[in-house]
């Protein structure tokens, strides 16, 4: 796990990006992907996969916040030894959803068991590949998401977003 931003903030936010699906070929018959995960005032990086379209990461970065307010930007590359890696698109994720699913949280005063909070559509304005929904379990919201790569011939990322805050870590 990977610590990034490092503060007096009022939460975690943690960043799951668990494999990509369907990646661009940037070498001959493969790629050697890995992923750039540009959170607010942060960056974090994921290891290179070796030869492969279907990658599976499973790494956590977490982020220290005040709020989880702002967009995560995922950028995909081609590791290249001898040249510069390649691109392999990109998307982002508005954390919108998470925050007004902690409002509505906090409004409904849930502190166990395991609701869903908030459905999240795909559209022109984010880039969902499918429905998502946001959940609290376990003093966590959380919103797992399949993200459709842009500006590229093809690719998905699946990821996990985990808002925790200060009064839920104790």
């Amino acid at each position: 796990m990977e610590e990034a931003g490092r503060g007096r903030g009022y939460g975690l936010l943690k960043v799951l990006v668990a494999r990509g699906q369907n990646l661009a070929v940037r070498d001959f018959t493969s790629s050697d992907p890995y992923v750039i995960v540009r959170a607010p005032d942060t960056t974090a990086k994921t290891k290179v996969i070796n030869s492969c379209l279907n990658p599976v990461w499973n790494e956590e970065m977490t982020f220290s916040m005040k709020e989880p307010v702002g967009v995560i930007k995922f950028e995909v590359f081609d590791w290249d030894r001898f040249k510069y890696d390649d691109k392999m698109g990109h998307a982002f994720l508005d954390l919108q959803p998470v925050a007004a699913a902690t409002k509505l949280r906090r409004a409904l005063q849930l502190t166990a068991g395991e609701t869903k909070l908030r459905k999240v559509a795909p559209d022109t304005d984010n880039c969902l590949f499918s429905d998502s929904f946001v959940t609290y379990a376990n003093g966590e919201i959380a919103l797992d998401a399949w993200l459709r790569l842009r500006d590229v011939e093809s690719g998905e990322l699946f990821i996990t977003v985990k808002w925790i805050e200060a009064e839920d870590m104790k």
